[in-house]
């Protein structure tokens, strides 16, 4: 009886030991989910007005980017295909904690005018909040995808101000900064001294390319053909979500700046879309107009990730934490810059085959919470979704709980292969043939990687606190591979730090809402009617059924 007993207690606290290590996997939590995109209209009936137009066809629409600032969460959509009416949303976080949100055009219908070059944005991919509180914006100027592509409007810099939801800026990249072949969708923003120290950087995936604009200088440039830009001939085959095809021409894609080192300037780390291999740069060469042919030498390869590791969007912490996305894998990857860029010392922080085929984009936010978008994109390119089952989502969680227990974690000395993102070898002495550690990307006696070295930035002009980890152990040690658990549902929440949630609603209504036809819906006194198109551009672009008016109703 007392052995039974004693088998029974023991069989209890391994299921407790089960229990707590799945606890301990459970880490990107589910806050948002679509089956279908679906956008705040006025009312039902101008929204049942856009469906009949065929303004809004909800089939059409994917999500590709986002951002977090304040009590909003930012979306972008896309006008690969007709009936999106709004490329640049935002969801209101104080109304919409969880569930599946409208997407509020940003900052108000008019301003999302498919054509409207001079006052609106066509299309919009990845964006970034800095923490001077202005939203960065890149739009593309084109309408479709592929072989529909038309380019109503040229590449153009938007940036808003949050706190006033107005456009500060607007610039069109000069004719030198793209190719007949340029295609922009990743932007990184670059704050140094100052605000007015600011620079942005636009990888060219299909031009290959790099372009730089100065906020200052109100000035862009471009570096070109840089042969780090170019995708791997051996790396275009891509396998995700059962569907094998081939992405063999996308160079420069996903890019993310380390935190300010000792000389005042970042490294920038990037990666082509065919390749499993990381670049690296200081902006102290980006930021130098004069550089653009003579700085070859400058740019570092570092080492591959490993098998299946193919990556479009990465974001680093400001304190050198490094996440990106793994396509290939559902999954979403680590490494501490601090460390050599190898593949022992690459983690995976989270895997999920149904949530998170193709994680599109991921951004970390001012309090450390990170958030991740997925859109099962290569099925919506290739095949055809199924709108009966959830398509897209948007996970979060702390930074911290997501590194814990991987080798991304430096406060933690125990190591595994299990968070391996490419082979399962085991955590010894890096034998990176890449390593740069030293002087061939030293720049003033500085070290690229490891603790970084901020200078001194005015709290006036930042929201951010600049912890920084511990010193590195000396040599990790090894531990035996744990079997992984499979985690529970997502469906619990935990609280975000910093967020505000409150169930108090807002009113969001903006006065004007614009269709991507060049169809106006306005509340207005004294029922429908039309009105003249103002801007040429705008009338030479809408649809012949507009035949150049605007209904305002």
């Amino acid at each position: 009886m007392f052995a039974n007993s004693h088998l029974s207690l023991r069989s209890i606290v391994a299921c407790l030991c089960l229990v707590a290590h799945a606890q301990a996997a459970y880490k990107l939590q589910e806050r948002y989910s679509w089956t279908q995109m679906d956008f705040a209209f006025p009312n039902p009936g101008l929204k049942q007005q856009a469906l009949a137009s065929g303004d809004y066809i909800p089939q059409n629409a994917l999500p590709v980017g986002m951002e977090h600032w304040g009590n909003r969460l930012f979306v972008t959509v896309p006008r690969w295909r007709d009936g999106i009416p709004a490329t640049l949303t935002y969801i209101n976080m104080d109304h919409s904690a969880t569930g599946s949100p409208e997407l509020i055009p940003y900052p108000d219908w008019r301003s999302n005018t498919a054509g409207d070059c001079a006052n609106s944005i066509t299309t919009a991919y990845r964006i970034r909040a800095d923490e001077c509180g202005r939203l960065w914006v890149l739009d593309t100027g084109t309408v479709g995808i592929g072989n529909t592509t038309t380019n109503p409007c040229p590449y153009a810099v938007n940036v808003y101000d949050l706190q006033t939801n107005t456009r500060i800026r607007h610039y069109e990249l000069r004719a030198e900064d793209t190719n007949a072949n340029t295609f922009v969708a990743n932007i990184a923003v670059d704050i140094g001294k100052s605000c007015d120290d600011a620079f942005a950087y636009f990888s060219d995936e299909l031009g290959y390319g790099l372009i730089v604009y100065s906020w200052e200088q109100n000035k862009s440039w471009r570096f070109s053909a840089h042969s780090y830009f170019f995708p791997d001939p051996l790396r275009g085959d891509f396998n995700i979500a059962g569907l094998n095809f081939q992405w063999g021409e996308e160079g420069i894609f996903g890019m993310a700046l380390s935190p300010i080192r000792s000389d005042g300037y970042r490294t920038m780390f990037f990666s082509p879309l065919a390749s499993h291999r990381q670049f690296a740069v200081s902006t102290r060469i980006l930021r130098d107009e004069s550089r653009v042919e003579d700085s070859y030498h400058d740019f570092v390869a570092l080492d591959e990730r490993g098998p299946n590791s193919h990556t479009t969007s990465r974001v680093m912490s400001d304190d050198g934490v490094e996440l990106f996305n793994l396509i290939d894998q559902n999954a979403v990857g680590c490494w501490h810059s601090s460390m050599p860029y190898t593949s022992q010392f690459h983690g995976v922080v989270d895997r999920d085959d149904v949530g998170l085929v193709f994680p599109a984009d991921i951004k970390i936010d001012e309090n450390k919470n990170v958030w991740v978008l997925s859109d099962r994109m290569p099925v919506f390119l290739i095949t055809e979704l199924d709108y009966n089952d959830v398509n897209f989502r948007i996970y979060t969680a702390p930074l911290s709980s997501l590194i814990e227990n991987t080798v991304c974690d430096i406060r933690n000395s125990a190591y595994g292969p299990s968070n391996s993102v490419g082979s399962t070898s085991f955590y010894g002495t890096p034998t990176s043939t890449n390593n740069i550690f030293g002087p061939q990307l030293n720049l003033g006696g500085n070290k690229v990687y490891g603790p970084p070295n901020p200078v001194s930035v005015p709290k006036s002009q930042t929201r951010f606190n600049k912890p920084y980890l511990p010193p590195l152990p000396t040599k990790p040690t090894l531990q035996t591979d744990i079997p992984r658990v499979a985690p529970p549902s997502r469906n619990y929440l935990p609280p975000l730090m910093g967020t505000g949630y409150s169930t108090t609603q807002r009113s969001d209504a903006a006065k004007a809402y614009v269709f991507n036809n060049g169809l106006s819906y306005e509340a207005g006194v004294g029922g429908p009617h039309l009105f003249p198109l103002h801007s040429e551009g705008l009338r030479n672009y809408v649809s012949a059924r507009t035949s150049g008016w605007w209904l305002e109703h």
